[in-house]
């Protein structure tokens, strides 16, 4: 569980003093699927620093878990990222000498799991986002959308509780970003609790909780279990079968 007390952020711009977060308090439980949304400028990829233990708030707490985080030494902080948090992002961040099987590997490396694990894990991750088949593919060799798969797993193979998604979409088309929203629905289904960061209302629209920023406060948070309209996957790129399950158009 996420649970944000009266965090407040600033950042020196020059002479000027920009007030990125406003006493934000917040609660996102252990499986919830939720979008946090908000124009250029509104707070949201400061917030999503502070959840992602990227950076730390000038006041107020921020408890993971359970755990008060706000005060952690980095080399705490960076455990709790390694083994806590699975992150993905706009650019995706793979290393193009890498296979898509080496890139997700690495976080395993680091961790130090011996070579039958890491090999159970990865495999399992990639088949989970529907590239078995392409685990030996560099990225040059891979679409946008199958490279940010393989971002996706990365982020699954540490086994973290929360996945943090900034943007995961921006640099693909609306199919190929149905898609992944799509995935990530099904990360969550699993077990995690996805946080996605985004400007874009159609993506919000498909996640379960939409919580909106403007000039660093939260000034709407619907925090209700809200169905996937039709409409919101059509905006999206996406359409639903019979069954309710998501396809894309």
């Amino acid at each position: 569980m996420i649970e944000l007390r009266n965090i407040d952020k600033t950042y020196q711009m020059g002479d000027n003093v920009v007030r990125a977060l406003q006493n934000v308090s917040l609660t996102v439980g252990d499986r919830e699927f939720a979008a946090i949304i908000g124009p250029s400028g509104s707070g949201k990829s400061t917030m999503m620093n502070i959840i992602g233990c990227l950076d730390q708030a000038d006041c107020g707490e921020y408890l993971l878990d359970g755990e008060e985080v706000t005060r952690l030494s980095e080399r705490r902080l960076s455990l709790i990222r390694s083994r806590r948090i699975g992150f993905v992002f706009q650019q995706f961040n793979l290393l193009q000498k890498l296979t898509a099987y080496e890139n997700v590997e690495l976080p395993l490396i680091y961790q130090g799991l011996p070579h039958a694990e890491r090999k159970m894990r990865v495999r399992e991750a990639l088949a989970e986002v529907g590239l078995a088949d392409r685990m030996r593919h560099r990225p040059n060799e891979l679409s946008g959308g199958q490279q940010q798969r393989v971002a996706i797993a990365r982020a699954l193979v540490t086994r973290p509780s929360l996945i943090l998604a900034d943007e995961p979409t921006g640099n693909l088309d609306s199919r190929s970003g149905a898609e992944i929203m799509a995935l990530l629905s099904r990360v969550h289904q699993s077990g995690n609790c996805v946080i996605v960061i985004t400007h874009d209302q159609s993506i919000a629209n498909l996640a379960d909780r939409r919580i909106r920023l403007s000039d660093g406060m939260v000034i709407a948070d619907d925090g209700r279990d809200l169905a996937i309209t039709d409409e919101d996957l059509k905006a999206a790129g996406a359409t639903k079968t019979n069954d309710g399950r998501e396809v894309q158009g």
